[in-house]
């Protein structure tokens, strides 16, 4: 016969009656983040905050960053939270001037890598060697043409 005293991984932690913490209830969860870049001098404790917009309020986070571009240069930025989607991919690019300009430029990039792939008249141009120079030098007279007319 099989003894039924016994599971499946885990310890039995007996519970101490004189316990000053309550378990978290399994439909709440408990979250903790630094908000700000720098560490308050003082810590503050802040009662009544219900909801998560409650503590974007109060608290206004905000981080300064910086980003590197093509060249080096560095560009500073200030990112400001007002809720939990401003912390996403789309939240992020929204706030910062630098990250609208690579994702553009990252757009602008996946158009031609279509066009490479599926333009067949581009493709067969590009192969032919007279047909390829003729093509920059297209290309390079419209970038001549818009830099004089800048």
């Amino acid at each position: 016969m099989m003894d039924s005293n016994y599971g499946i991984g885990g310890n039995e932690v007996k519970t101490d009656a004189s316990e000053a913490f309550a378990d978290i209830p399994q439909n709440r969860t408990l979250m903790m983040e630094k908000l700000t870049q720098d560490a308050p001098v003082k810590p503050q404790i802040v009662h009544g905050l219900q909801t998560i917009e409650q503590v974007f309020d109060q608290f206004k986070p905000e981080v300064e960053v910086e980003f590197n571009d093509a060249n080096g240069m560095a560009r500073k930025e200030s990112l400001r939270f007002a809720n939990l989607g401003d912390f996403g991919v789309k939240g992020i690019t929204e706030q910062s001037a630098f990250l609208k300009d690579v994702t553009t430029q990252q757009d602008q990039y996946q158009k031609i890598i279509k066009q490479l792939k599926t333009n067949k008249i581009l493709k067969s141009a590009l192969e032919n060697s007279d047909a390829k120079q003729a093509l920059l030098d297209s290309i390079h007279s419209l970038i001549q043409e818009l830099n004089n007319n800048k």
